[in-house]
């Protein structure tokens, strides 16, 4: 398996692989804003690959101060074979290469298996945040 960073010519293969083995949908989910996403920071969407095909990926979003993760997706007739934590890793190998001092996870409630994976990789829920959104569209 190689871990590498995503590019601009496989995003419509990235929004397929997205809806079959991503749990929810964000309205950045289209081509437009995952272009911006890579043209901003190159290194941000990183995808696992095995034989030529996707199956995994994680963003690894870093603003300077914070360090965020969103969009871990292992292939499902992949999972539970070191894709998630092999992604992770490299993440948190970016993070701290940037100085980042922790990272924080969006992961869905309803998300029992993605909860799993968090906690097994070290990561635990703090019940007294909440997250507020507005879209800006």
């Amino acid at each position: 398996m190689k871990i590498r960073n995503a590019s601009l010519d496989e995003i419509p293969a990235l929004l397929a692989f997205w809806a079959r083995a991503a749990e929810g949908t964000s309205i950045t989910d289209d081509q437009d804003g995952v272009a911006r996403l890579i043209t901003r920071d190159p290194e941000a969407l990183l995808v696992a690959e095995r034989a030529g095909a996707v199956v995994g990926t994680v963003i690894a979003g870093h603003d300077g101060w914070r360090c965020h993760l969103y969009r871990l997706a292992v292939d499902p007739d992949q999972r539970r074979q070191g894709i998630g934590a092999a992604l992770l890793a490299a993440a948190e190998a970016r993070f701290a290469a940037l100085g980042g001092r922790r990272a924080d996870a969006m992961v869905l409630d309803h998300n029992e298996l993605g909860q799993h994976a968090w906690q097994a990789a070290g990561y635990a829920a703090e019940p007294q945040w909440s997250r507020w959104v507005k879209p800006l569209k």
